[in-house]
């Protein structure tokens, strides 16, 4: 097996339909401020504690796209795995996310279509029992190649 066949992740004819992977990220004061310096998101809700306090939310929160991001890290990294490439994501932010708040964030696969190489994904994110982001994703997951 070669080294490039050890880096894959799973062909479409490996997916089937209710499996599952996780990906686990505690969210730190660094990640906020990174992920707004890399976006331009610099929306004071993120950033700033005093702006943040009078909001409905009471205080900072991570930006809701930061929450996102770890689906993707399991779609890319875990469930397909690589190759796989993003078609489309729905999001519904259901909660917010705070510095500290260790977020597990989750890919289902509820449909594939082996023929097309294209696979569907329930996608959630939860902050211990709270749902915190819900959503669907299409994927393109490669197709073995011929023997």
């Amino acid at each position: 097996m070669g080294t490039l066949d050890e880096l894959r992740g799973k062909y479409a004819d490996e997916i089937t339909v209710g499996m599952s992977a996780i990906f686990t990220k505690t969210v730190t004061e660094a990640d906020i401020v990174l992920f707004a310096g890399v976006t331009g998101d610099t929306n004071l809700v993120h950033l700033d504690e005093d702006f943040a306090k009078p909001t409905m939310f009471k205080g900072r929160i991570a930006h809701g796209m930061l929450t996102a991001g770890f689906i993707s890290a399991v779609l890319g990294t875990k469930l397909p795995g690589p190759g796989a490439i993003y078609l489309s994501q729905t999001l519904k932010f259901k909660a917010p996310v705070r510095i500290g708040e260790t977020v597990v964030a989750r890919a289902t696969a509820t449909a594939v279509d082996q023929d097309k190489g294209r696979c569907t994904f329930a996608t959630t994110a939860h902050v211990g029992n709270t749902l915190v982001l819900e959503g669907e994703a299409q994927i393109l997951v490669p197709k073995r190649p011929a023997a």
